[in-house]
């Protein structure tokens, strides 16, 4: 692909507020994206969250047991991955979800980052968002809930 085409599909980028752009011409193809500064360009993996485990019984619960538990009743969004967690597309940006927000299935709830790839988590159901789990930029692990959505 020529470097002038590119050049334009940056400048293309930059003032239309995209977040990002997929151009594939025969068997070239180029990814422009806005979601981070500090890693390059790489393809977004998509995955459906895996089915929720069964809740395990604690021995002895305190206060931030109690706290836990109310708020992962309800539907979790899990991470389908060990990476950290981000809960929008770069520094300074919005948030995707807030405490309260409606979501519906398939809108991205947070992004997970993992070798440099940067993957969206979507909502694998509709409601409303009781509760995030996970601070910001912060490790995750496989299966860890992050979202509660009621």
């Amino acid at each position: 692909m020529d470097i002038r085409k590119v050049k334009k599909l940056i400048e293309l980028l930059e003032e239309s507020g995209i977040a990002e752009i997929e151009i594939n011409e025969g068997e070239e193809s180029v990814r422009i994206s806005r979601y981070s500064t500090s890693a390059p360009a790489a393809p977004v993996q998509q995955f459906a969250a895996p089915a929720p485990a069964a809740p395990v019984a604690a021995p002895v619960a305190d206060k931030t047991d109690s706290i836990k538990e109310d708020a992962i009743s309800g539907h979790t969004v899990n991470s389908p991955m060990v990476g950290t967690f981000y809960s929008a597309s770069a520094p300074g940006a919005a948030d995707f979800v807030k405490v309260g927000d409606s979501v519906n299935e398939g809108d991205t709830v947070c992004i997970i980052e993992a070798m440099k790839i940067l993957n969206q988590i979507e909502s694998d159901k509709s409601g409303v968002v009781k509760a995030i789990l996970v601070e910001n930029a912060q490790p995750v692990e496989f299966g860890q809930p992050l979202v509660v959505i009621e």
